[in-house]
């Protein structure tokens, strides 16, 4: 119940970034609920795509335009820019080739969305430092050999990889317990933030002239 709040809560800030007739690209969509959010509020053009069967079949049932394939290996077909908003909620951490998609969705996107879960998290350390052991949480109840979050990040992970990146920060929202949101004006997120929601886009590349220089011939 704790994690369905948890998704809920983190989908509505999700859609308050989006804007209206957007067409959205839903990477790692899952049963389509935001999807089918956005559709009912927003009146988005929006494609899901997943790798699980049974997700896939979610999203057919609600009526979500979806794509069973792998992300890693599909995204290279989208054009540039050829969406509004790419969305990549609670699946950064859970790929193969974290630093390959994110330089991909910001090339497919005007705009891309991120969330994921803040490893650095107090209690999380907290657990660790105590137990010696792989920490476990209400939003990351896995045991080590049975997680799917194999890139484990934290907030500052993030903002670090963006700055490296040429990415801008358009937006930052973080929360905690049942979706609180923290002041992050504080620059505390990093530690008692439990989730992390990004509106990210592409610095602008600046148009350089260059002048060639040619001999002046001073021979008469």
């Amino acid at each position: 119940m704790y994690k369905e709040i948890y998704l809920k809560n983190t989908y509505e800030e999700i859609v308050d970034m989006i804007e209206d007739d957007s067409r959205i690209l839903d990477l790692g969509c899952g049963n389509g609920e935001l999807l089918e959010m956005l559709y009912n509020r927003k009146n988005v053009y929006g494609l899901g795509v997943d790798i699980n069967t049974e997700e896939v079949l979610s999203c057919i049932k609600r009526g979500v335009s979806v794509i069973q394939e792998d992300i890693e290996s599909g995204i290279y077909k989208y054009k540039d820019q050829s969406f509004d908003y790419v969305v990549l909620s609670e699946t950064l951490q859970a790929i193969r080739r974290p630093d390959y998609v994110m330089h991909q969705i910001m090339r497919v996107g005007k705009k891309v969305i991120v969330t994921f879960p803040n490893f650095a998290y107090y209690k999380l350390r907290l657990k660790f430092f105590m137990t010696g052991m792989m920490p476990k949480s209400e939003i990351l109840p896995f045991e080590w050999y049975s997680t799917p979050n194999i890139h484990l990040l934290t907030i500052k992970d993030f903002k670090n990889f963006c700055k490296n990146n040429g990415i801008k920060l358009l937006k930052e929202v973080y929360l905690v317990g049942k979706q609180k949101k923290i002041n992050n004006n504080l620059g505390l997120e990093n530690i008692f933030a439990e989730e992390a929601v990004f509106l990210i886009q592409k610095e602008p590349q600046e148009n350089k002239i260059t002048i060639k220089e040619v001999p002046v011939n001073n021979k008469k």
